[in-house]
């Protein structure tokens, strides 16, 4: 099976053409204000408008207010919405749009419980737990606390680039998997040359 791949958290047009035409499922666009990478909707129209056919876009919130997911989808084409805070399963479903659930990893998270309280999520991406960072941190989690068996598609993220994107996907098997600092020259600057090698590793390791 292909491992899809997103890359969160573009900031400039030239980046997000660039990830399309070089293979990218997904591009992720954050709104969310305290993040370095937190676009506005005139930003977001300008990087949309300029994708390619075939590229998914995610648009990510934590713990937003309903008004400004509704504002939000009301100016932009969403393919899927993204919720990285605490929202609970009700206010996830009420947009009548695909979401992702993501899930800071710690010892003790059952993914078992959040695939069942979470059951309608087009995925549950798998993040690192930090205290104050919603994603972004460019640190890697334990896998081994991602069961072998899961109801919904996993999502990989946390502390992936071009170095450990093969033995992620040889250790978790996940439906596909989710960069943003990993591709980086700068907070939400992407390097053309990082997606590109990551993009590599990952259709090799299909490959094999």
């Amino acid at each position: 099976m292909r491992t899809r791949v997103k890359i969160c958290g573009f900031t400039r047009v030239e980046d997000a053409v660039y990830a399309a035409h070089a293979g990218v499922d997904a591009i992720g666009l954050v709104f969310y204000p305290p993040s370095p990478r937190h676009v506005d909707i005139d930003q977001a129209i300008k990087i949309i408008s300029a994708l390619p056919a075939f590229v998914s876009v995610v648009a990510l919130f934590v713990d937003e207010q309903e008004a400004k997911i509704r504002e939000v989808l009301h100016y932009l084409p969403v393919d899927c919405l993204q919720f990285h805070g605490s929202e609970p399963a009700s206010a996830c479903r009420i947009y009548n749009t695909r979401y992702i659930k993501a899930v800071s990893m710690q010892q003790d998270t059952d993914i078992s419980a959040l695939a069942t309280h979470y059951h309608d999520a087009a995925g549950l991406l798998l993040d690192t737990y930090h205290p104050a960072a919603k994603g972004g941190t460019g640190h890697q989690f334990d896998w081994s606390l991602i069961p072998k068996l899961h109801p919904l598609p996993i999502i990989l993220a946390g502390g992936l680039d071009a170095s450990n994107a093969r033995l992620a996907i040889q250790t978790v098997k996940p439906y596909a998997l989710d960069v943003s600092s990993g591709v980086e020259a700068g907070k939400g600057i992407k390097d053309d040359l990082k997606i590109s090698a990551f993009l590599k590793e990952i259709n090799e390791s299909d490959k094999s």
